[in-house]
């Protein structure tokens, strides 16, 4: 079995490299017409240069595995502001993709928590379609086909669980299919658990992002090595090895935060289960310390008797 590591978004380890620097619609207000189309285009380009940096980061540790920023172009989806990103960055958009599609990088999004499906709110809803066609813009713009998933929650359950599924996957038909293609579902901590996320996968068709974390914080009634099973099965219409989230308490009081670094013995139990599966599988690591965590987590997984580290991030367990 061979386990791949990644990070998301920022690598702290790099100076001043946050892809995500912003512009509010208070100070874009502010600002007059000329001014408002600069500032446009002088925060992309630093998010798409910073973007750039950490690919090359990532490519110089042998990280295979990279989430994009969902917040690379300021105001994306702003109904007063929602402008041409792709145009004015051709060459910016396909560099990124091109380091991707050459060095066979998986890459995903990860839209905010608003994203979502079952709300009763047509608005809420037509936005979760706006939003998610913003993240398969910036795709398109890379020219990435492959190794691109875009990942969000069910959502709230607003006081009945049955009906707001049922709302889900109806919801779910607003949004376009080349979309939903590249779709992935992830269970959280306190709604939806791992079953029920595993469920609404299954009848709609979509790769399953477990999250061990968010598991331990919301139990399901089947045990974990039943699920995994078919959780892994729901990758099978897709050509990319099962991903999961992996991160830690930050402490008891604060289980549902995230440590600083994954605590090893924390996670044992889980790849333990994976390791009696034997396939391969990748982890996405989502600690406050990033890439830091991430090559921690490979150098203290590595010293364990059966796991050889094989690359920069990538382990092989025997």
């Amino acid at each position: 079995m061979k386990i791949r590591f990644g990070y998301v978004s920022t690598a702290i380890t790099l100076w001043d490299a946050s892809p995500a620097k912003t512009l509010t619609f208070t100070r874009y207000q502010q600002l007059g017409e000329q001014e408002r189309k600069d500032k446009l285009l002088e925060v992309t380009k630093q998010n798409l240069n910073h973007t750039l940096r950490m690919l090359y980061f990532n490519l110089a540790h042998e990280i295979e595995l990279y989430r994009f920023s969902s917040s690379i172009v300021p105001l994306a989806t702003h109904p007063e502001v929602r402008w041409d990103f792709v145009t004015p960055f051709k060459s910016e958009w396909r560099e990124i993709g091109d380091l991707v599609k050459i060095n066979k990088l998986r890459t995903s999004f990860h839209p905010n928590q608003f994203t979502l499906f079952t709300s009763p709110s047509k608005k809420i809803t037509d936005n979760a379609v706006i939003d998610m066609e913003y993240h398969y813009q910036m795709f398109e713009a890379m020219g990435v086909r492959n190794n691109r998933a875009i990942n969000i929650h069910i959502g709230g359950a607003y006081g009945d669980k049955i009906e707001t599924i049922k709302r889900f996957h109806k919801n779910l038909k607003k949004l376009p299919f080349p979309i939903k293609e590249v779709m992935t579902l992830e269970n959280d901590d306190k709604t939806y658990n791992a079953e029920e996320t595993l469920i609404a996968c299954e009848k709609e068709t979509i790769p399953f992002v477990f999250d061990y974390h968010h598991h331990m914080a919301n139990l399901c009634e089947t045990p974990l090595e039943e699920l995994i099973p078919r959780i892994f099965a729901t990758w099978s219409h897709v050509d990319q090895h099962p991903k999961v989230h992996v991160s830690s308490p930050r402490n008891e009081k604060e289980y549902r935060a995230h440590a600083e670094l994954v605590d090893l013995e924390f996670i044992m139990p889980f790849v333990k289960i994976l390791r009696e599966y034997g396939e391969d599988i990748d982890f996405m690591i989502e600690a406050k310390s990033k890439d830091q965590a991430l090559l921690r987590l490979v150098e203290d997984m590595s010293k364990l008797r059966g796991f050889k580290r094989i690359s920069g991030a990538a382990i092989e367990v025997k």
